[in-house]
């Protein structure tokens, strides 16, 4: 099981902008030092907490700074930008990264910047599915393009100059294109069997209990199987919520009991959003549970991995038992509200439970 690393991110109100965008690149720096394989930063436009608008760009602010890890965006919200655009930046990023780029892509969850850029009444399913078959278009052929579409159009015809090169579009590094992947919250996501259709890695998102993550290798599988796709374990990522520590107090204190700690902060951000479209069914445990019983104690019992380093061996053991295999655990980052704690966190992580977590794994298929 490899180790990655996710970041929405998420960050107090109130908080200086560029030290949160300085402690956020720190963060990945940290993980690429700790040998995490990948790592991943979300985006959104009128979020004041989730408060970075444009995750290539961010990406971007890594490529000196970082070495092996693989970078990518989870996710490019494709109906926020013209297809051209999304095509051409993502071809110049892989370049850049000459193969640790990573393209995730989404519709967009957030009704505000539907309503900023004008398209909160359209289909913006349809826009994203649009948008991804049209920057594909753009990479597989060659100018003058003629790509029509319901939403958007790319050509040059009128203007193609090929002696001077005029009237093309930038080409991936990686041919035909970067790895794709999206990603899930709804327990029985119809869009991962859709990924697996195309043969594009799955992500499961951190939220969503445990009890349910095994749905969505089941659905993904079914997609991968009608697209002549390999049904591979490997390219699946989960994400967790993890908060490990020396010791048993601060774990449970700093992982989401004490009312500062930034896990708790997490939750109750999340936790008000759900509610407020009462979409709590990726946080039960069993699909009977009433939606008063979704607590913000509740989530943060149910979807924080926390503890010292033996019990969160344990209970990522425990967690893999209920999903089945799968190729990398994303550590999903939060604010560092005391820096000390939380960049011990991501190195015991790294040095003490996945190296045990592996070797548990390996115990286990010796022993089959």
């Amino acid at each position: 099981m490899n180790l990655g690393f996710f970041t929405m991110p998420v960050h107090p109100q109130g908080r200086n902008y560029a030290e949160t965008l300085k402690e956020d690149r720190e963060a990945f720096i940290l993980a690429d030092r700790l040998g995490y394989t990948e790592g991943y930063c979300g985006e959104h436009l009128t979020d004041e907490v989730e408060n970075i608008p444009n995750s290539m760009m961010f990406i971007a602010t890594l490529l000196g700074a970082t070495s092996q890890i693989k970078l990518g965006t989870a996710v490019i919200n494709l109906p926020h930008s013209h297809p051209a655009i999304v095509a051409s930046n993502a071809a110049m990023i892989d370049n850049l990264f000459e193969g640790r780029f990573i393209m995730g892509i989404g519709a967009g969850i957030l009704r505000s910047d539907a309503e900023a850029l004008g398209i909160l009444d359209q289909n913006r399913q349809e826009m994203f599915v649009e948008a991804i078959d049209q920057v594909l278009a753009i990479w597989a052929g060659e100018p003058p393009y003629n790509i029509k579409g319901k939403y958007w159009s790319v050509t040059t015809e009128k203007t193609l100059w090929p002696e001077v090169g005029v009237g093309s579009i930038v080409k991936p590094y990686r041919k035909p294109h970067p790895p794709i992947v999206g990603t899930a919250s709804d327990p029985d996501s119809k869009g991962l069997i859709a990924l697996g259709k195309r043969g594009w890695g799955p992500v499961s998102s951190n939220l969503l209990h445990t009890n349910l993550v095994a749905n969505h290798w089941t659905n993904y599988a079914k997609g991968a199987a009608e697209g002549g796709h390999p049904v591979d374990r490997s390219i699946w990522r989960v994400g967790r919520s993890i908060f490990v520590a020396d010791d048993e107090a601060t774990a449970r204190s700093y992982g989401g009991d004490d009312e500062r700690s930034p896990y708790r902060f997490y939750m109750r951000q999340l936790l008000a959003k759900l509610a407020r479209f009462k979409r709590f069914a990726g946080f039960k445990s069993r699909p009977d549970m009433p939606d008063e019983a979704i607590t913000l104690d509740y989530v943060v019992e149910n979807m924080v991995i926390r503890g010292t380093v033996n019990s969160v061996v344990d209970q990522i053991l425990a967690m893999r038992e209920k999903t089945g295999d799968f190729g990398t655990l994303l550590y999903c980052g939060k604010d560092w509200t005391d820096v000390g704690l939380s960049r011990r966190s991501m190195e015991l992580m790294a040095e003490k439970v996945m190296p045990a977590v592996n070797a548990a794994i390996r115990r286990s298929v010796a022993a089959e």
